[in-house]
């Protein structure tokens, strides 16, 4: 039986439409463990948000729920199938979450690719939550300081209360 990333991974190939993995099964690629019951990828297409996208899916029921002015992120698609791990695929609006999927997704690797670990922890930043922030220091605990260094350069040109939150991440733990 067809899991349902594979489902939603055969349409997003067929739409053109490149995505990332992020989240906790990202983290694991990483070394650091946390479950979870579904599996996050990353999208800047917003043609995933047109229900018409998702039409002749079988077998997968799709929630699609759009951000509004104010949201952060442009949506977000569940795809569910009982007896499956759900995906949800984060609909990103800004320019440098672009960034994040065009250099990963354009380096030889399997499908769906995984983000790169300074990119993921610049998401966990944009997030700013408890589990983000101690996904982050998780992070940095395996993979060290040149983690450290791939991320202030990614900050550089991003939204200032990333760097300001990367800054008390790296300093609470530098005590």
């Amino acid at each position: 039986m067809t899991s349902v990333l594979d489902r939603v991974c055969e349409r997003l190939r067929e739409r053109h439409v490149e995505a990332v993995v992020i989240g906790a099964t990202a983290l694991a690629w990483f070394g650091v463990s946390r479950s979870t019951i579904d599996i996050d990828l990353l999208v800047v297409d917003h043609a995933v948000l047109a229900t018409g996208f998702w039409d002749g899916l079988q077998g997968v029921d799709v929630e699609v729920r759009r951000g509004d002015a104010d949201d952060p992120l442009a949506g977000v698609v569940r795809c569910r199938r009982p007896g499956h791990r759900p995906v949800d695929l984060v609909v990103g609006r800004h320019a440098w979450m672009r960034d994040i999927v065009e250099r990963t997704t354009g380096a030889d690797r399997g499908s769906p690719p995984t983000v790169e670990a300074a990119d993921l922890v610049c998401l966990k930043l944009f997030a700013g939550g408890f589990q983000d922030l101690n996904d982050i220091a998780q992070l940095r605990a395996v993979l060290g300081g040149p983690l450290d260094q791939q991320v202030q350069e990614r900050l550089r040109g991003l939204p200032a209360e990333m760097a300001r939150l990367w800054a008390r991440v790296t300093s609470a733990q530098a005590t």
